[in-house]
């Protein structure tokens, strides 16, 4: 059983459309409600005047996001144009600016088009011009991968005026990255397992030139993971880590490690889930394939950093060697965990994956799960809870988000947390004390393994997997935070 392949059309620039060009679709920038200005007002000339004659009846919307595809009456040249309403555009954020780029081609894949153009460039800031692009790439990937007819159509070829080389080159390979992501949430639990998530992860690899090692179960028992490979004991599909590296700068320069959760698929174990709980748990890793799309954008923008990415694998399933509640579990730092809940398995696979992290000497650690519905409770779908120990890491996490439009809400670390995961038995247990304030004892839980490291937990339970589609994006997996990690790794 093979997926339809991730859909990227063959970019290019154009530099004017002086001479309008053949293609399916030229799309074109409505700046002003009531007059065309710039590129409309210099394809309506080309074509005759009907554009503007649209605009005074009405008949062509204006407003901010309104879009309307006319078949062109001229003969040669676009077979239809595409007029997208974009009101002030010195209002659109990058985040908004990502959004148009996925929402126009959305627009444009519900039939076979061989070229289209999109000349906005010169209405979109220069620095968010790469923001539109990745955004236009995101558009083209949807969920349903394994479809025998296909349901989209991305377009052969895409071109674009008014956008210089850099932002097409970067737009592109965080587009692509972002997407990665998408497709390894996106795929079912029979393909995407341990293994072969391991096996993806090593091909990303092997084609950006990042150095990659997994280690199997036999290798996590020799490192003393104990925590992981009690997780996945209960599979028949064993555990593995993933540890990818970017050697950008030199060997005296600080690290940064990002960190992942991936459970790859999450019955509950012996705290079972019910079955409408249980449906969607394939995106139990989307920390992990996070950072695989992370650490492919910055081996392919080769960012003069030195990154690791960890990526904790395992699959959480019912079977006489599935873990127990009231194990005991030492962990490969040697903190010692009693099990509560079998469910609340994904801070115990980062237990040990954090520790692998630590032993690189980071001066900064990330950590992304899908860790606690309780995070979804408070923040809602689209926001992403951040929790920390040191306050200037997360504010530029946070302000990273704010800029690329992905949105983020730190909650409270407070000490009194810390008494609500002690054991009894244990040094620690794997829940707090009931149902209150789960999202923050889930990281306190994680901030024991990280030895006072500058550290950041994001938990992105709710919008890494959407339950209903928007104009810019499919329903499925989203690839939130990419963009974000992406724009903190480089400083700006």
């Amino acid at each position: 059983m093979e997926p339809n392949p991730i859909a990227t059309p063959e970019l290019e620039l154009l530099e004017s459309v002086e001479t309008l060009p053949e293609c399916d679709v030229l799309v074109i920038p409505i700046v002003e409600e009531t007059e065309l200005s710039g590129v409309a007002a210099q394809v309506n000339e080309q074509q005759g005047g009907w554009i503007a004659r649209g605009l005074e009846t009405g008949t062509i919307p204006a407003k901010r996001g309104e879009m309307a595809l006319v078949p062109s009456p001229v003969a040669g040249g676009p077979a239809a144009i595409l007029t997208v309403g974009l009101g002030d555009p010195d209002l659109l954020d990058r985040g908004p600016t990502f959004d148009l780029g996925a929402t126009i081609l959305r627009k444009l894949i519900d039939q076979p088009r061989s070229h289209v153009v999109i000349a906005l460039g010169d209405a979109i800031a220069a620095d968010r011009r790469d923001a539109f692009v990745a955004g236009a790439i995101s558009g083209c990937e949807v969920q349903s991968i394994y479809a025998t007819e296909p349901t989209t159509n991305p377009p052969d070829r895409l071109s674009f005026v008014g956008i210089d080389e850099a932002s097409l080159t970067r737009g592109k390979i965080v587009g692509e990255s972002v997407n990665l992501t998408r497709r390894l949430v996106n795929e079912p639990p029979n393909v995407i397992y341990p293994e072969t998530f391991a096996e993806a992860a090593v091909d990303m690899a092997h084609e950006t030139g990042l150095a990659v090692e997994v280690w199997d179960q036999r290798k996590l028992a020799a490192e003393g993971c104990r925590a992981i490979l009690a997780v996945g004991g209960g599979s028949a599909h064993p555990p593995r880590l993933v540890i990818l590296r970017h050697h950008g700068a030199g060997d005296d320069d600080p690290t940064v490690a990002i960190v992942g959760k991936g459970v790859t698929f999450d019955s509950g174990g012996l705290s079972i889930k019910p079955s409408e709980g249980m449906f969607d748990m394939k995106c139990d890793m989307a920390g992990a394939a996070t950072v695989v799309g992370v650490m492919r954008a910055v081996a392919l923008l080769k960012l003069p950093i030195n990154v690791i990415g960890v990526c904790g694998l395992a699959e959480n399933m019912i079977s006489g060697d599935a873990y127990r509640l009231g194990d005991v579990i030492e962990t490969r730092s040697g903190v010692t965990v009693e099990i509560h809940n079998t469910d609340a398995e994904g801070r115990v696979v980062l237990a040990d994956t954090l520790d692998v992290a630590l032993q690189h000497r980071p001066v900064a650690i990330v950590d992304l799960a899908t860790l606690t519905g309780a995070c979804m409770v408070a923040l809602g779908r689209d926001t992403v809870g951040l929790m920390t120990n040191d306050s200037t890491l997360c504010d530029q996490i946070a302000e990273s988000a704010q800029t690329e439009g992905e949105w983020a809400w730190e909650l409270p670390m407070f000490s009194f947390f810390d008494e609500q995961v002690k054991s009894k038995v244990a040094d620690i247990k794997n829940v707090g004390d009931g149902r209150w304030g789960g999202a923050t004892t889930a990281a306190k839980f994680l901030e024991r393994f990280v030895a006072g490291t500058p550290w950041v937990h994001i938990d992105i339970a709710g919008p890494a997997f959407a339950e209903s589609p928007k104009p810019h994006r499919d329903a499925g997996a989203t690839g939130v935070m990419v963009r974000t990690l992406l724009r903190w790794l480089q400083g700006e």
